[in-house]
């Protein structure tokens, strides 16, 4: 099973992009993150023509995740609330959770929140955003023994992650406490699957637009798939695609593809 997240930043935008992606490459699940469209206008028919089922949670303009599967998924769910039934409604504002059974893997893509700035509200948000997710996979790995955690993470785990010329000093998406918030995700029982199989820094899923970053390979890796042991184990290869980054008017993102 092949399994790919990509941070897409406008579905409708860069629709051409991925069909075209998938033709070349399907995958058995596609994790889509920042689709930027609501339901109802989520361009479904190119996905359709391909053999791709749907499943969405949108809102316009931002945030928005989405599965697209070769084969029925199982039990649906979306936002914090569709596993944990004591959260505020408020965290499912943003649609950024949305999770799926396929054969015996659970699958949850996320979009966790950028975070603007060290010290900011979106920042503190980001913080408290982790803890609901803690709780909310704590909750899934009773209900679920294998499960793949994937999306567009908004954090560097570690220096390795960022290229060297980068400064990653007070920096978001590198800070302190962004990263003890995702070593305490990876402490419930999950590993980082890209590292099982590439050990050297360089390797890169998402480049600014700005100053030429990605000819320059200044990058930073922030998709990533997290695994529960057994899955882990079974894992076969995880790749970055950097080849729809050299497109005309790429996503910032590229596609990461797992096979177990």
């Amino acid at each position: 099973m092949k399994i790919a997240t990509w941070n897409v930043n406008s579905i409708r935008t860069r629709l051409d992009h991925v069909i075209h992606w998938l033709t070349d490459n399907p995958v058995d699940v596609l994790c889509l993150q920042e689709t930027k469209v609501v339901e109802e206008q989520f361009p479904r028919l190119p996905f359709s023509e391909l053999g791709y089922y749907l499943y969405v949670s949108g809102q316009k303009s931002y945030n928005g995740v989405a599965l697209a599967s070769l084969q029925p998924l199982t039990d649906v769910t979306t936002g914090f609330t569709g596993v944990l039934a004591d959260v505020e409604p408020n965290w499912d504002e943003q649609k950024r959770v949305i999770a799926g059974v396929l054969a015996d893997i659970c699958i949850v893509n996320l979009y966790v929140p950028n975070g603007s700035s060290i010290g900011s509200d979106k920042y503190e948000y980001k913080l408290g955003w982790f803890q609901i997710l803690e709780r909310y996979l704590q909750e899934l790995m009773r209900m679920q023994p294998n499960i793949c955690i994937c999306g567009d993470f908004n954090i560097a785990l570690e220096d390795r992650d960022i290229h060297e010329k980068v400064s990653v000093k007070n920096h978001i998406m590198s800070s302190d406490e962004e990263r003890q918030a995702l070593e305490s995700i990876l402490k419930l029982g999950f590993a980082d699957v890209f590292r099982k199989f590439n050990k050297e820094s360089g390797q890169y899923s998402w480049w600014d637009y700005r100053a030429a970053s990605f000819r320059r390979n200044m990058g930073w890796r922030i998709d990533h798939h997290y695994l529960t042991s057994n899955l882990y184990d079974r894992a076969k290869s995880c790749v970055i695609d950097i080849t729809p980054r050299k497109k005309e008017k790429p996503s910032d993102h590229t596609p990461v593809v797992l096979e177990v």
